[in-house]
């Protein structure tokens, strides 16, 4: 059910320049200054239109994960194109109610917090999503059926890219085993719990868009255990290319496929639920570009290290995950080929790739990391009391800069010193 396919890129060459949307990236870096981010409105717009149109014939919803690019404005684009949110904080619905969202179209699935932070949300007026037991009996407790809630559950199916992001099987954290739906409905029994939703994730980088499917079965029947549900959310995981030959996940299969299994779900269940999903990685990882300045090129014995001007603190998900992630050097289109190791400035092992074929790179050359838009800027950090770059945004042929590059003021915002 995946396809394999090349990426299909913004980056373009016109006139022997890399651009975006008509602007030249080196024109880009020189006006906001590298480290810099760098986000296609054009992308994240044809992603969105592509999966709204795979489940066309479903009553469904998207609820763009915050999580995976938290910046004010890409919410507000999400907004603009008719998303929804998925959030597992209370910081990131208060960012989404500030970006113009209702209540009402912000899910909570958090993992692990205090009921406190669960009765905040409930007062926000987002839209409960309980995946553990206590915190369910804990809900039906306070609130009865006086507030609606969704419950996730754990279907153990192990699915994604990495064993770091693979939450739908037996030993994660995540969700409510599907084993212990007696128990469910004997606290919603006890409680006079009003469930509208039930919500389930197997994992991201799904390489094998099968075991969606099989998740999504799972729950059709699973809900026939809840009468008067108001939507399933079948979370996400669908795969983006991240290299020629990549595959990518076939959502025209997936929704030809889910609308065929929906349909005999309906006619059993008695009345249409909608079908809600969060697609994060997918509408945001190819809008995404990181580029960086060669500080310095460094022969050793066995390697050519590229030394740039960033490191794990900016993009951590090589050194996390061990994701690829094509670089090219923009400074030097079609230039002659050499095999470099490209490298950060922090102080411990800090890789973004390894034995990568690039366009001869000398020192001051930009180099460009692509698929940089998921998971990029939103888990950044100030290790080594390094700032954070600025984030700019394409839109209309225009770059709009949507955050600034830290300085130390920013660094020591919110420390307080004492007198010795």
């Amino acid at each position: 059910m995946d396809t394999q396919v090349q990426s299909l890129s913004s980056l373009t060459i016109e006139d022997g320049q890399y651009q975006i949307q008509g602007l030249n990236v080196l024109d880009l870096c020189e006006q906001f200054g590298t480290p810099l981010y760098v986000y296609d409105a054009d992308r994240i717009r044809h992603q969105y239109q592509e999966m709204t149109e795979a489940f066309a014939g479903l009553p469904h919803k998207i609820k763009y994960p915050v999580k995976a690019l938290s910046n004010l404005s890409i919410l507000k684009y999400f907004k603009h194109l008719g998303a929804g949110l998925d959030t597992v904080s209370l910081a990131e619905a208060e960012i989404g109610l500030l970006a113009g969202f209702e209540p009402s179209e912000i899910i909570f699935t958090p993992n692990c917090v205090s009921f406190e932070e669960i009765q905040k949300a409930v007062d926000l007026g987002l839209v409960i999503n309980i995946d553990n037991i206590s915190i369910l009996e804990q809900f039906g407790h306070k609130y009865g059926n006086t507030v609606p809630c969704c419950v996730r559950f754990n279907p153990h199916i192990f699915a994604g890219g990495n064993s770091k992001i693979s939450v739908g099987h037996i030993d994660s954290k995540f969700g409510i085993s599907v084993y212990q739906r007696r128990h469910v409905q004997r606290i919603i029994a006890a409680n006079d719990l009003h469930v509208i939703g039930l919500h389930v994730h197997t994992g991201s980088d799904i390489l094998d868009a099968a075991s969606y499917i099989q998740s999504a079965e799972i729950m059709f029947d699973l809900a026939h255990e809840f009468k008067g549900l108001e939507f399933i959310d079948f979370g996400s995981g669908f795969k983006v290319p991240y290299k020629d030959a990549d595959v990518r996940t076939d959502l025209r299969q997936v929704g030809a496929k889910l609308t065929e299994a929906y349909a005999t779900f309906t006619k059993e269940y008695g009345h249409q639920v909608e079908l809600w999903f969060e697609p994060g990685k997918y509408m945001v990882s190819e809008a995404g570009f990181f580029f960086m300045r060669a500080n310095v090129i460094k022969p050793t014995p066995s390697t050519v290290f590229v030394g740039v001007d960033s490191g794990l603190n900016h993009f951590i998900r090589p050194m996390m995950y061990g994701s690829h992630h094509d670089i090219l050097n923009v400074s030097n289109v079609n230039g002659t080929k050499r095999i470099y190791t490209v490298v950060g400035y922090i102080c411990e092992t800090d890789t973004f790739g390894w034995d990568r074929s690039m366009d001869e790179v000398k020192e001051g050359d930009i180099l460009c990391l692509k698929n940089a838009g998921a998971y990029g800027y939103s888990m950044s950090s100030n290790y080594n009391s390094r700032m954070r770059p600025a984030e700019v945004m394409i839109y209309n042929g225009k770059a709009h800069l949507i955050r600034e590059r830290e300085t130390m003021e920013d660094l020591l915002r919110g420390q307080v010193e004492i007198s010795f």
